[in-house]
């Protein structure tokens, strides 16, 4: 479904001159799966993922996403996802149910398909209260929702998710995780990332943990557990750094 080969991204800056934000990034992304980019802040994560959805460009190496390749066919990879940033941008005058629409209309849905999709989507993202309320007017979890009714009118195969959960309160927060445990329940798939490591144990499938640009490992938690002899993810994070990636050089499950 989403095959990340050999994904390098160098930037510039005067202090440091060329730097790499991703370095040499490899994993592949089964259909059905939830799949979680772990790691902290200023890992890489946003870059990749940002890459994968098309939004900018690898410097080197190449991106599958659902048959088609990233670089050479964005528009249809588009097609095929929904994204999710912090920084991606709502219209503050428009309503929840206007954002949709807006959405719906840019994606080509018929107007009846679209009314359902929009009745269905208020229902499963608890937004009946602020439906209709400008966006400039909600909290930040609301417009987290409305963000994800975005990504949810055209009913992609896949949701890539950059940080999905970040800055919001416990019951917004378990709403998302609903969302995406129920995508899991349709066939969807999904990737996501998350500097909370916790939030991935009941999550993921299977993790790629990245640090500094390179993904060091990836392997379902079980066998990550073994090979650390850790229990959680956070220690099985810390124990790769504190060994230097030597880990990474025994064989993947």
């Amino acid at each position: 479904m989403i095959k990340v080969m050999h994904i390098k991204k160098k930037f510039y800056d005067k202090k440091h001159g060329d730097f790499y934000a991703v370095n040499d990034a490899n994993f592949q992304v089964e259909k059905g799966e939830i799949f979680g980019l772990l790691g902290p802040n200023g890992a890489g994560k946003t870059t990749l993922l940002r890459i994968i959805a098309t939004i900018m460009q690898q410097t080197t190496g190449q991106i599958i996403v659902n048959g088609y390749d990233t670089r050479e066919q964005p528009e249809e990879v588009r097609k095929s996802i929904g994204f999710l940033s912090g920084n991606t941008k709502l219209y503050k005058k428009l309503t929840p149910v206007e954002t949709m629409k807006f959405f719906g209309k840019c994606y080509g849905i018929p107007k009846n398909i679209m009314e359902k999709r929009i009745e269905d989507i208020v229902v499963n993202l608890q937004m009946e209260d602020f439906k209709d309320r400008i966006i400039e007017k909600l909290s930040t979890g609301q417009v987290q929702k409305t963000s994800i009714a975005r990504c949810m009118i055209h009913d992609p195969e896949i949701y890539i998710l950059d940080e999905p959960t970040l800055g919001l309160d416990i019951l917004t927060s378990r709403t998302i995780v609903d969302f995406i445990k129920n995508k899991k329940g349709e066939g969807k798939t999904i990737i996501f990332s998350t500097h909370y490591m916790e939030e991935a144990d009941s999550l993921c499938d299977r993790i790629a943990l990245i640090h500094k640009g390179k993904i060091i490992e990836t392997g379902r938690l079980e066998s990550l557990k073994e090979k650390t002899g850790q229990t959680n993810i956070r220690d099985i994070f810390l124990t790769y750094i504190d060994r230097g990636g030597r880990l990474y050089e025994l064989p993947k499950d």
